[in-house]
């Protein structure tokens, strides 16, 4: 027999307010900042070969658009604009399965760019664009991480 008081269909596991830097994944916000924003810091101030412009474009759309977009989430996030809308946990799983993808085909193609510019040049501009590659896959490892915590907790919503 069940009881005559029913569990609610939907509580909001999205933290607000302070409740976002201290809780995970969300904490992983700050990772995916600041290794996103040295990305597009490194591949900004290094130059590929000129066989690459869509390589260092591409880099810079994801890292510059990822950049933006998690900003802004953790801003509505901190000031509790998701108020009890069930929508925005949807949103939150979308948005970082979307932008583990990306960076993970960024990740890939700036790696392989700088294998191949590693064969003409052993200067300092290829060691900022190892340095590149191994911030974009750390981004990567967050926005995954965080995505797939992020769609454990779009299922336990629905």
């Amino acid at each position: 027999m069940s009881s005559g008081t029913a569990a609610p269909v939907y509580s909001n596991p999205l933290p607000s307010g302070c409740g976002t830097l201290r809780s995970f994944p969300d904490v992983l916000m700050i990772c995916e900042f600041v290794f996103g924003g040295l990305v597009w810091t490194l591949v900004a101030a290094t130059t590929l070969p000129y066989d690459y412009p869509l390589v260092q474009g591409w880099v810079m759309f994801v890292s510059i658009g990822c950049f933006v977009f998690t900003t802004a989430f953790m801003i509505l996030y901190c000031i509790g604009a998701h108020g009890e809308r069930p929508t925005w946990i949807s949103l939150d799983a979308f948005y970082h399965c979307i932008a583990a993808m990306f960076y993970l085909s960024a990740s890939v193609l700036q790696a392989y760019a700088t294998v191949n510019m590693g064969y003409t040049d052993t200067g300092s501009m290829y060691k900022e664009n190892i340095a590149a590659v191994v911030f974009a896959y750390l981004a990567t490892l967050s926005y995954a991480i965080h995505a797939v915590f992020s769609l454990g907790r779009w299922k336990r919503s629905s």
